[in-house]
């Protein structure tokens, strides 16, 4: 960001939006906003209550739970595809379905299924993140170059050494980007899925905060949020910039 010249360190953009919300706040333009400097205040207030860390703990299980299995079913299924074109064939439409539907619309039907609880939100975070990293680690694959497969096995390499040795670590970038962005879209998942469910974890508090008019404490734990996906896509990003010479050999 440049300003007269003067290029501006990437934080002055946030700073800017902060203080603009600090000025509406504080104008009382807008009810739903308080100002940011009782947010903060109310954040600090946040993290001393035990039924925040109860809350936290709830949804922080479920999301990594969730994600484990959108991971371990996600890869190997986005393998399968990017390898087998009669799989690719059966389930390709499916995938595309599912990454472009209304997820959300989904919940009410899960907890018919699983119950009004942390299964909900498990099966929630999965269904989120699980299709957009099938279709990473599908490009992946299949944009791999033909002659690394070739070279392995002239050198003798068996099928699960072909997989394990050459196959994901040449579609390994197309792979984390897909973890990035189902960690994104995790989050969607286990924030809709409490909302809906609202008895459990910050939905519970968020259920709390807005029926009782607490608009410092609901937009503390909404930064909250956003501040725990945003960390987790930078770690992921950082990892991804380790492994771009797996990406640069492909070519």
């Amino acid at each position: 960001m440049t300003l007269f010249g003067y290029r501006l360190p990437m934080m002055s953009s946030l700073i800017l939006w902060c203080l603009v919300w600090e000025l509406v706040g504080r104008l009382e333009l807008v009810l739903l906003f308080p100002p940011f400097s009782g947010v903060v205040a109310a954040l600090f207030d946040l993290v001393t209550l035990q039924k925040f860390w109860g809350a936290t703990w709830t949804t922080l299980s479920t999301f990594c739970i969730g994600m484990t299995l959108a991971i371990a079913v996600g890869v190997p299924l986005g393998v399968l595809m990017g390898r087998v074109k009669a799989a690719e064939n059966l389930l390709g439409m499916w995938v595309n379905v599912f990454v472009s539907a209304p997820l959300s619309a989904l919940v009410p039907v899960l907890m018919i299924l699983f119950g009004m609880g942390e299964k909900t939100i498990v099966v929630s975070v999965f269904l989120f993140a699980v299709w957009i990293i099938v279709l990473d680690t599908q490009a992946g694959v299949k944009n791999m170059q033909p002659s690394l497969i070739e070279m392995a096995k002239s050198f003798g390499a068996h099928r699960p050494a072909l997989y394990a040795k050459i196959i994901l670590w040449a579609a390994l970038p197309e792979i984390l980007a897909g973890i990035r962005l189902g960690f994104i879209r995790g989050v969607k998942g286990v924030v809709i899925g409490q909302l809906l469910v609202s008895i459990i974890g910050y939905g519970e508090l968020f259920e709390l905060y807005s029926r009782s008019f607490l608009m410092e404490e609901f937009w503390a734990l909404t930064i909250v949020l956003f501040a725990f996906a945003l960390i987790c896509a930078e770690l992921i990003g950082m990892l991804e910039k380790r492994v771009e010479y797996y990406a640069g050999v492909r070519q």
